[in-house]
């Protein structure tokens, strides 16, 4: 806690610069998780598990609808000027993350739709043929299905790399100026996605899956923190002092303990039990590894703006 207040004070701040505080963090940490709803849902759908009436693809969009709309309230929470956020649909900026991440975020919602219609409930089929309609032409065609899925990847996988994309263009953070920070957020959107629908899931077999998927994922986002780590150690000073904060400064003790033990570690330790028959499926290993991947974002967006180019900053 000392070495942190001294970070802070050390730092030389732009009075207009906005310092990002925890609606960042949840907002990336939801439109990662939904990334993963989308890429997981897609993927059932192109390989044909819709004919299953308990498959998850028909109620996770329902559930990453709400999800993207929180994570959407709370980045205008963090807008400075709320009123003008309407501009960013004038216009395209191809070298801007921020104006991709717009475009991006809009077309989630009807691809989202457009899942959730393949499956409508019983009450919405009796009061709006018209949906029933359009549910009855999407079913009708495997091919169209199976375009719904691609469409669900693809936009998926764009959302959960644009979350990291979006931190590492400021190269004015030298912990955020990383190749390895989408693919680190996009493995994490995943993990947390699979942990929270074989959480829920109906289908034993769908469960079983998810759960090894998650091991899979959980497996690769250590070994890219790892990678992370190194690339900032092998790198200028200015990278190896901002990665210094995580690995044995400030924010080591959150990091070590709640990102890769708890969110983890630990998980991976249980889930491998489970899905080797050693012991029973529990909501306790998914849970830590959806509060793991939140933390990880609040701690990476918080030292990452306490990282800075000034050499007042590093002693």
């Amino acid at each position: 806690m000392h070495e942190l207040v001294n970070t802070r004070h050390n730092l030389q701040i732009d009075p207009h610069l906005h310092i990002w505080g925890w609606e960042i963090g949840v907002y990336l940490f939801l439109g990662g998780i939904v990334a993963g709803m989308m890429i997981i849902s897609g993927f059932f759908i192109f390989t044909g598990r819709a004919k299953n009436p308990k498959c998850s693809c028909f109620w996770i969009p329902s559930i990453a609808l709400i999800a993207i709309s929180f994570g959407m309230g709370a980045l205008f929470l963090d807008l400075e000027h709320k009123l003008y956020v309407w501009r960013m649909y004038t216009t395209f900026q191809w070298q801007s993350p921020m104006s991709w991440g717009a475009w991006i975020l809009l077309l989630v919602y009807p691809v989202l739709i457009a899942n959730m219609l393949l499956k409508l409930p019983e009450f919405i089929q009796n009061r709006f043929s018209f949906l029933k309609k359009i549910s009855d032409t999407l079913n009708s065609k495997d091919s169209t299905m199976r375009m719904i899925g691609v469409i669900s990847m693809v936009v998926g996988g764009f959302l959960g790399m644009y979350t990291g994309v979006l931190l590492s263009a400021f190269g004015a953070r030298p912990l955020w100026n990383s190749s390895m920070l989408w693919i680190l957020f996009l493995t994490s959107g995943l993990s947390s996605a699979a942990a929270f629908i074989h959480m829920a899931a109906h289908d034993v077999e769908e469960r079983r899956m998810l759960a090894k998927a998650d091991n899979t994922f959980l497996m690769f986002e250590f070994v890219v923190i790892i990678l992370l780590i190194v690339g900032h150690l092998s790198s200028d000073l200015v990278h190896i002092e901002s990665i210094k904060m995580l690995i044995s400064g400030a924010y080591a003790p959150v990091f070590w303990v709640f990102v890769v033990g708890f969110g983890i570690l630990i998980p991976l330790i249980i889930q491998l039990a489970a899905v080797n028959n050693k012991i029973r499926y529990t909501a306790i290993a998914p849970v830590m590894v959806i509060i793991g991947g939140l933390i990880l974002r609040l701690v990476i967006v918080s030292a990452g703006q306490a990282s800075n180019w000034s050499t007042s900053v590093f002693k």
